[in-house]
């Protein structure tokens, strides 16, 4: 069996912001064959502290993802941001696609992309190994719900544009609230997805919520981007506002930081 490795770019950037200090730095790990390029965000100080892994949409890691790790790391999070396509971000829709259908009909290839990153974030010494959440958009929310059917033990699981289920039975094995928001109008994650998503989070047992987001499209809470995108996607600035405040009150009840 090949070792995994982990290389950790050397010159971490640190930013002040409002009165706190977060470190940031580039990770590369080995998973679904390629090398990805992970961002992780560190806050203040030399402790132990939850952590949180944030998964991406579909065309990869971006800046986006990047600013919201960085924001966890101010709230006290170790927060690593994980990639899907080795460091490149697809804004060609099609590209986009051939890539992510596939991985989507395969919940072990996503299961192996979520534990490559996991393993990176429970390796970093300022993790706090048994408090840790994954948050996902889109195609990186099915994996953090994913790692949640594998059994992972999770704190809490949120997802945004990712009711998505998973084969049957294995929710049963999801060992923490699930907390998913989706637009009404979104043609991706359909009502008709929406509703078998619930049923399996209900048949499972699951402590689960769901946030309809009145008028909202799919990938609402991502800022406009100057690429074409599929239809049914746009941008929703006070639905995405209210989502990431849905995610920061998940976090705060499931995963609270406490420090010394």
């Amino acid at each position: 069996m090949t070792k995994k490795t982990t290389k950790t770019k050397k010159t971490p950037g640190t930013t002040r912001t409002l009165g706190t200090t977060r470190t940031t730095r580039t990770v590369e790990y080995p998973a679904d064959g390629l090398t990805m390029i992970g961002h992780l965000a560190l806050p203040a100080g030399a402790d132990r502290r939850p952590a949180v892994l944030l998964g991406p949409e579909g065309t990869g890691l971006s800046d986006v993802e990047r600013r919201r790790a960085d924001a966890l790391a101010e709230l006290g999070y170790v927060a690593l941001a994980f990639d899907l396509h080795g460091g490149r971000y697809l804004g060609d829709p099609e590209e986009m696609l051939a890539r992510c259908m596939p991985l989507l009909a395969d919940p072990d290839r996503m299961r192996g992309i979520g534990h490559a990153a996991l393993d990176v974030l429970r390796a970093e010494p300022r993790t706090d190994p048994d408090r840790i959440a994954a948050i996902g958009y889109g195609t990186g929310g099915a994996i953090a719900l994913e790692l949640g059917r594998d059994g992972v033990d999770l704190r809490a699981i949120g997802t945004v544009n990712a009711t998505i289920t998973g084969r049957p039975g294995e929710a049963a094995r999801i060992r923490c609230p699930v907390w998913a928001g989706v637009g009404s109008e979104d043609p991706i994650m359909s009502p008709a997805q929406r509703a078998a998503f619930t049923a399996e989070m209900q048949a499972a047992g699951i402590d689960w919520r769901l946030s309809v987001y009145g008028g909202a499209l799919h990938a609402f809470h991502h800022p406009t981007v100057d690429h074409t995108v599929r239809p049914g996607v746009g941008y929703h600035p006070l639905h995405a506002q209210r989502a990431w405040r849905d995610v920061v009150d998940l976090l705060a009840e499931c995963l609270p930081v406490t420090t010394d």
